[in-house]
């Protein structure tokens, strides 16, 4: 069953699914989560739905997937400067500050249906949260195998919670997106300091 299930979501080729994932990215960002259906997509992308029941099972998988698509670059483990500074400053000029902003607004109004939705709320955290997290723990792991952190360290518990904030209290508290600039300089003011880590 496992097999027919893969074969049958291996049709859609790499180039048509980045156009699906941007038209239900396009659509996303003018009607919000709870506003989008599958026929709208389908209708966006001349599709039929049965094909993307098929390929995605839902709107919480699509939709997920087609924010992760939007993620630049690699993963987050392959950036390897030989530095935890130099890594995370890496990891956050992978976005210029136009996509960072428009990528803000959409987590911001997805945060807020995630909440609401106990399905998009598992598709978020097992195709995009928890992926992410655990490449973000090899790159903080190989930071305390050099021994830039310490292995107790009490805020590598907190580096998610740290990275995320910045985010999410850039807009509210000083009513600007996040850029390259501002996070770069959290990051050797908060974030490195909180670790114990080199700032230079």
């Amino acid at each position: 069953m496992t097999e027919v299930a893969t074969a049958r979501r291996s049709r859609i080729t790499p180039e048509r699914e980045a156009e699906l994932y941007a038209a239900v990215l396009e659509l996303l960002r003018e009607v919000g989560y709870d506003a989008l259906t599958m026929d709208a997509v389908a209708a966006r992308t001349k599709s039929s739905k049965a094909t993307l029941y098929r390929q995605w099972g839902g709107k919480p998988e699509l939709v997920v997937k087609a924010m992760k698509s939007q993620k630049p670059g690699g993963s987050i483990s392959d950036v390897d400067t030989g530095t935890l500074r130099g890594d995370l400053h890496t990891l956050v000029s992978r976005e210029d500050d136009c996509a960072m902003e428009r990528n803000s607004d959409l987590m911001r109004a997805m945060a807020m249906a995630v909440h609401g939705n106990p399905e998009l709320m598992k598709a978020f955290r097992e195709l995009l949260v928890e992926p992410e997290m655990d490449e973000f723990k090899k790159v903080m792991q190989r930071a305390v195998d050099r021994g830039e952190v310490r292995a107790d360290c009490p805020a590598l518990d907190y580096i998610i919670h740290m990275m995320v904030g910045a985010f999410a209290t850039r807009t509210m508290i000083d009513q600007l997106p996040p850029t390259q600039s501002f996070l770069t300089s959290y990051i050797d003011a908060v974030v490195l300091p909180a670790l114990g880590a080199p700032t230079t």
